[in-house]
C-alpha cells in the first residue's frame, strides 16, 4: 500500500468520542485566556507598570495559549478532565492572590465589592469573547489538522466517517459558527442599507478569495498527489468552496427576509432538509451514490457530500447570525452580561433536550450529511463555548477593578476606555506606534491568512515527515514547531502593522 493510501486510511472509518467528553473539553480555551489575564495582572502587581516586551508577551501567549492545547489533544487527551481542574485551581489561586494584594477596596466589605462590580459598566461597543471564540477556533483547527496525522492524535477526536461526535466534527462547524456572528448583516446597523441590489452584489463579491483559494487547494491537492479523505466532501469539493456558498446564500437570504428573524430561517432550514433526508432517497445517495456502490461519476455524485451539507451549514450559519444580533444588542453593565450568560445556558439546556430527541427519534449526529442533529449539537456547544469565554471576560474584569492601572489586552476596559481598535496604539514622541499586542489581535488581524499558512505547512509538513510512524518526542517537537512558525508569522505581521486584506 502507497503512503498516500496508509495516511487516507490512518483518518477514515472513525466514529468519534462522547457528546460529554467533548463538552468537558471545551472550557480549556477559556481557562487558558483566564490564566494569561490573571498572570499579566500578577505581573502589574509585582512591577508596577504592564508588560512592555513584545517579544516576552508573545513566548507568554505562545506558552499559555497555544501550549496546553497542543498536549491536550495528543499527549494528555486521556487526562482531559484533570487538565481542566489543574488549570481551575491555578487560577483560583491566581485570583486569592490578585485579591489579598488589591489596591482597589483594600477595607472594603466583600459584598460591596460584589455589588459595585455588578453596577460597573463595560464598553458597549467591544466585545472580546466574539474576538477571542473566533481567534480560538482558528488555532485550535490549526493544531487538529496536523495533529490528526500523528498516532499521539487520538482516533476519536477525529472526524467521523459518517455518524458520530468528533473533536474536528465540532470545529467545522464552530468556524461557519464564528464567521457568521461577524458577518456583515449583524454589524450592519439599520437604515444603512438604500440599494439592497447592490448591496448583495458586493456582499457575492467579498467571497472571490474563498473561491480562489479553494480552486488553489484542488489544483495543489491534485498535482502533488495530496492524499484526501473523499468522503469528507467529495472529489473536488473542500471547506473553503462551503464557506464561500454558505456567505452568498446567506446574504442572499438576508436581503430577501429581515435579518432579525434568521432563526426561522435556520430552523426551517434544518428542519426542511432532514425532511427529504428521512423521506426521500437522498440520504442513501449521499452516502452511498446514485448507484448504491459510491459511486462517483459526474460531478455531482462525486461532491454529493460537499454539495448538500451546505444546507445544514447554512442553518448553522443564520442560527449564528441571530446570536451575533443579540450579543452586539447595546448593553454594558456586568448585570446586563450576566443575564446573557444565563440566556445563553438557558437556550444550551433546551438544544441538548432537542439533541436528545433528535437523535433518539430521528437520526444521529453526522458531520458528513450536516443534519438537524448536528446543527443542533454544533449550535449548543457553540453557545456554551462563548458562554464560558463570557465567564472568563468577567472574572477578568472583576481582577482589573482589585488592582488599579491593570491592563489585558482583548479584554474589557472600563466604560471611559477607548474602543479596542484606539487600544491597540500608543502615542509616542508625537508618533503613533503599535503598543506591544498579543496573539489573539495577532491572529484577529489576519485570520483568513493564518488559516491558509496552516492549511501549507500541514501538506508541507505530511510530504517531509513521516507523521504516522512518528514518536511521542518527535510529533510533539514538529507540532509546537509547526504552531510557533504559524503565530510567529502573525505577530510579526502585526509588530509592522501590517493586515493582508485586500478585497
Amino acid at each position: 500500500m502507497s503512503q498516500m493510501l496508509v495516511k487516507e486510511d490512518f483518518i477514515s472509518n472513525l466514529n468519534g468520542t462522547t457528546l460529554l467528553e467533548i463538552s468537558v473539553g471545551l472550557p480549556l480555551a477559556p481557562l487558558c485566556l483566564l490564566s494569561r489575564g490573571l498572570l499579566l495582572i500578577l505581573y502589574f502587581l509585582f512591577h508596577g507598570r504592564p508588560l512592555q516586551s513584545a517579544s516576552v508577551h508573545f513566548l507568554l501567549d505562545f506558552m499559555v495559549l497555544v501550549v496546553p492545547p497542543v498536549f491536550s489533544c495528543t499527549v494528555l487527551a486521556s487526562v482531559l478532565p484533570l487538565v481542566i481542574l489543574s488549570i481551575t485551581a491555578f487560577c483560583v489561586g491566581l485570583v486569592s492572590i490578585i485579591y489579598s494584594r488589591r489596591t482597589n477596596y483594600v477595607r472594603v466589605p466583600i459584598k460591596q465589592i460584589q455589588s459595585d462590580f455588578l453596577g460597573t459598566s463595560l464598553e458597549p461597543e467591544y466585545i472580546p469573547s466574539i474576538t477571542v471564540f473566533r481567534v480560538f477556533i482558528n488555532i485550535l483547527t490549526s493544531i487538529s489538522i496536523l495533529a490528526v496525522d500523528f498516532p499521539q492524535y487520538p482516533r476519536r477526536y477525529a472526524k467521523t466517517e459518517t455518524y458520530g461526535t468528533g473533536v474536528m466534527d465540532f470545529g467545522v462547524g464552530a468556524f461557519v459558527f464564528g464567521n457568521a456572528v461577524v458577518c456583515p448583516e449583524v454589524r450592519l446597523k439599520p437604515g444603512m442599507v438604500q440599494h439592497k441590489v447592490s448591496y448583495l452584489a458586493r456582499q457575492l463579491f467579498a467571497v472571490w478569495p474563498l473561491l480562489l483559494l479553494g480552486f488553489g487547494r484542488v489544483m495543489s491537492v491534485k498535482a502533488v498527489e495530496y492524499y484526501e479523505h473523499v468522503s469528507e466532501y467529495g472529489v473536488h469539493w473542500n471547506f473553503f468552496f462551503t464557506l464561500a456558498i454558505v456567505r452568498m446564500a446567506a446574504s442572499l437570504l438576508l436581503t430577501v427576509f429581515p435579518v432579525h428573524k434568521a432563526w426561522i430561517i435556520a430552523v426551517t432550514l434544518a428542519v426542511v432538509y432532514e425532511f427529504f433526508l428521512d423521506v426521500t432517497p437522498l440520504k442513501k445517495f449521499i452516502l452511498h451514490g446514485s448507484d448504491g456502490q459510491d459511486s462517483r461519476a459526474g460531478f455531482f455524485n462525486a461532491n454529493r457530500e460537499g454539495i448538500f451539507s451546505v444546507i445544514g451549514y447554512l442553518a448553522i450559519y443564520m442560527a449564528s447570525v441571530q446570536v451575533g444580533l443579540y450579543l452586539l444588542k447595546r448593553r454594558s453593565s456586568v448585570r446586563e452580561w450576566f443575564g446573557v450568560i444565563c440566556n445563553f445556558l438557558f437556550a444550551v439546556f433546551l438544544l441538548f433536550i432537542c439533541l436528545y430527541i433528535t437523535q433518539t427519534y430521528i437520526d444521529t449526529v453526522s458531520r458528513r450529511m450536516a443534519n438537524l442533529s448536528f446543527c443542533v449539537w454544533v449550535v449548543a456547544h457553540c453557545l456554551f463555548l462563548l458562554s464560558c469565554f463570557l465567564v472568563g471576560d468577567l472574572l477578568l474584569f472583576f481582577s482589573k477593578l482589585l488592582v488599579d492601572g491593570a491592563s489585558i489586552p482583548c479584554s474589557w476596559n472600563f466604560t471611559e476606555s477607548v474602543t479596542n481598535k484606539k487600544r491597540e496604539l500608543e502615542t509616542k514622541d508625537g508618533k503613533t506606534v503599535l503598543r506591544s499586542g498579543c496573539l489573539i489581535s495577532a491572529v484577529n488581524k489576519n485570520q483568513l491568512l493564518y488559516f491558509l499558512l496552516a492549511n501549507v505547512l500541514t501538506g508541507l509538513v505530511n510530504m517531509v515527515v513521516d507523521t504516522i510512524h512518528s514518536n511521542t518526542l518527535g510529533a510533539m517537537f514538529v507540532l509546537h514547531l509547526y504552531m510557533f512558525s504559524n503565530c510567529l508569522v502573525m505577530h510579526i505581521l502585526q509588530a509592522r502593522n501590517i493586515t493582508l486584506k485586500w478585497w
